[in-house]
């Protein structure tokens, strides 16, 4: 009688403890020690609608590449009488409009949608070289703006700014706290647009084939949302069920203990 009462104690301690820990996921837990997995290369980021790029122009003569930057900083005289730019703050920003191109200074507009980082910095060098506007330019493109929405079943719903512009399924989850205990670690989606359609992407964070994966690196203006295991209960019926856990298996736990001691 008395091993039954044990057990019986043992049994509430257990269910107690399983009320205030939940289960953890294991991200790529397929992956196996001293196995080497092959590693793809980031695809290039291309350039959307609503994109905001730093676009900055350089040349031997500041006075030359002036009037291509806004804001760059002040003019001022050297010792010997030339002009030259003092350093300052910079705001060449450019957005790109609702039909891919931006106005540039003198150059006009310019089409850059589906462009790389790369493409739009050699167009723009391009158009300098080739309407005699600056003989040896130097460009300097980035994008600004790359922003992931996490959604679904992770810990820290909103939007990540990603400021180095490269970012992992991975990374972005580790970013949002992971996902919580009623995520499907299999049912990760991603949801990007490609060529004005809007696709699809679901992924297996349990797997290593995660690493072959379209959206392993994720791209500005992706979404990333967890799938449920079932429906997903208010905050008050979350800590309605837990807080009635929590006194059952207390509840349960006093009377084996006042049993057994009887």
């Amino acid at each position: 009688m008395k091993k039954y009462l044990v057990f019986t104690a043992l049994i509430s301690l257990l269910s107690l403890h399983s009320c205030i820990v939940s289960k953890k996921v294991v991200y790529v837990k397929d992956m196996q020690e001293g196995v080497a997995y092959p590693t793809i290369a980031a695809p290039p980021i291309r350039i959307q609608k609503n994109d905001r790029l730093s676009i900055t122009v350089s040349a031997k003569n500041p006075e030359l590449a002036a009037p291509f930057n806004l804001d760059i900083g002040n003019y001022g005289i050297d010792a010997d009488g030339s002009q030259s730019i003092r350093a300052g703050q910079s705001n060449n920003t450019f957005l790109v409009d609702a039909e891919g191109k931006i106005d540039y200074p003198i150059i006009g507009t310019i089409s850059i949608e589906g462009l790389t980082i790369d493409g739009v910095r050699d167009l723009i060098w391009e158009n300098l070289v080739n309407k005699k506007l600056i003989a040896e330019p130097i460009v300097k493109v980035e994008l600004i703006n790359v922003k992931i929405t996490m959604m679904g079943e992770v810990s820290n719903i909103g939007i990540l700014d990603i400021p180095d512009t490269r970012i992992t399924l991975l990374d972005a989850l580790a970013r949002s706290g992971g996902l919580t205990a009623n995520a499907v670690p299999n049912k990760v989606s991603v949801i990007r647009e490609e060529n004005g359609v809007r696709k699809i992407y679901m992924n297996d964070i349990e797997s290593t084939n995660l690493f072959n994966a379209p959206t392993f690196y994720l791209q500005q203006n992706d979404i990333v949302y967890a799938h449920p295991k079932g429906p997903v209960p208010s905050a008050r019926e979350d800590n309605t069920l837990r807080y009635l856990g929590l006194a059952t298996g207390f509840i349960g736990m006093i009377i084996s203990i006042l049993i057994l001691i009887r």
